[in-house]
């Protein structure tokens, strides 16, 4: 073992010497030890423990346990009642199992677990603080010179997390099951959909204006189909067609098929008549545009969205202030943790007689507020011509208000 120590050294002073001989090699390894020293700073600077110590990552796990604990628990409950409630219903339209569990309840899960996800922080925050105190642990962490603004460290980090997950999920993952949830509903529930829509018009373009008599969103077809277009308020053209039909197997979008279509190019007092059976053309407008489905907005991805807000604005459209609240929403929503979390933390943090119970009661009221209050908001924003940012974040600044006078009373 001694002789094995002796090579590798002899080994290690030759390799040592052969870059010293060389000064570039030699160079070279200066800024690698230079680089490398600074890491090791960086690293310690942003390295969580610098910022955490055992007790934090104790109340962190704390945290985060009981809220998982909780959403399992709640949405377990939730699924053998609704479960219940549409057994008749499964069983009437002759629902698959496979479709049952992995198209509905795969997606009913995180719907909902992020939908009363303040619900649960809430919960889980009383539940696990009111322990904490009862056992007579923060008193322990008081009196050993933890401030109660330190303490609320770990309470925080743990928000970071929880909020930014549920706005990862709200703006990209879960609309895309939203809509398999939707189709489940529709085939096997007779949940009704709106799939058609009569007399539509609007702005596909600067000057131009399309309007349809009937469309058909299950086929992707319309009728009674025309196109105008105009420059300096003077009709250039006009597009009729019997029937459009969307293309839906092309690459990019807004490519329709026109049947028995003809088209009318005005020149001053002369016109120019084209007409033909079938024709692919290019219109600025998708089935999404033509046909408004209620919960159609929980179905968009944040970035889809924002596209279909701005597409619509342009085109003067009034139907967008249900699309902007729930974008708006989803901001807002990821704020609730912080907030709540605040007021929970603030309320059960002193030890009590009569244990966790009224923290509990108070904390389902609290939390069933904000929720009743942001839908309240939501229904003023689209029907009482409500800013939509102000209705979004209205029960996240009512509550917060709600927060300081709890966070400057608690150390009290």
């Amino acid at each position: 073992m001694d002789i094995k120590k002796l090579k590798n050294k002899a080994t290690w002073i030759a390799a040592w010497n052969a870059i010293r001989q060389n000064p570039l090699l030699l160079k070279a390894v200066s800024w690698c030890m230079k680089l490398a020293h600074w890491l090791k700073k960086g690293w310690d600077f942003i390295s969580p423990k610098r910022f955490f110590t055992i007790l934090d990552w104790y109340i962190i796990k704390k945290f985060i346990g009981t809220y998982i604990y909780s959403i399992l628990l709640i949405i377990s409950i939730a699924i053998v009642f609704d479960f219940n409630e549409n057994l008749s219903k499964f069983t009437q339209y002759h629902a698959p199992w496979r479709a049952i569990i992995f198209d509905y309840y795969a997606n009913f899960i995180p719907y909902y677990s992020n939908l009363f996800s303040p619900l649960f922080v809430f919960i889980a925050v009383i539940f696990f603080t009111s322990k904490l105190a009862g056992n007579s642990e923060i008193i322990a962490m008081l009196a050993a010179g933890v401030s109660f603004k330190r303490l609320m460290r770990p309470y925080m980090f743990s928000c970071v997390l929880i909020s930014l997950t549920t706005f990862y999920l709200n703006s990209f993952v879960i609309p895309h099951g939203t809509v398999i949830r939707q189709n489940f509903e529709m085939l096997y529930r007779n949940s009704k959909k709106n799939t058609a829509a009569e007399n539509v018009q609007l702005m596909v373009g600067k000057g131009t204006i399309a309007y349809i008599q009937h469309y058909d969103d299950k086929y992707k077809r319309g009728y009674g189909f025309c196109l105008d277009k105009f420059e300096d308020k003077k009709l250039v053209s006009h597009m009729t067609a019997t029937e459009i039909q969307y293309d839906t197997i092309s690459d990019s979008k807004y490519h329709w098929k026109a049947r028995n279509w003809k088209i009318r190019t005005l020149k001053g007092l002369k016109e120019h008549i084209v007409s033909g059976n079938v024709k692919d053309t290019l219109i600025l407008m998708e089935p999404a545009d033509l046909v408004y489905s209620k919960g159609q907005q929980e179905t968009f991805t944040s970035p889809e969205l924002l596209d279909y807000i701005s597409k619509q604005t342009s085109r003067g459209s009034g139907n967008v202030v249900q699309y902007e609240v729930e974008f708006h929403k989803r901001i807002a929503m990821s704020f609730a943790s912080f907030i709540l979390t605040t007021i929970g933390f603030s309320l059960s943090s002193r030890k009590r007689k009569g244990g966790m119970g009224l923290y509990l009661g108070i904390g389902l009221a609290l939390s069933f507020g904000y929720i009743m209050l942001q839908t309240i908001s939501s229904t003023f924003a689209i029907n009482a011509d409500t800013p939509p940012i102000l209705a979004a974040w209205m029960p996240n600044i009512i509550f917060a208000v709600i927060a300081y006078f709890c966070y400057r009373k608690a150390p009290n």
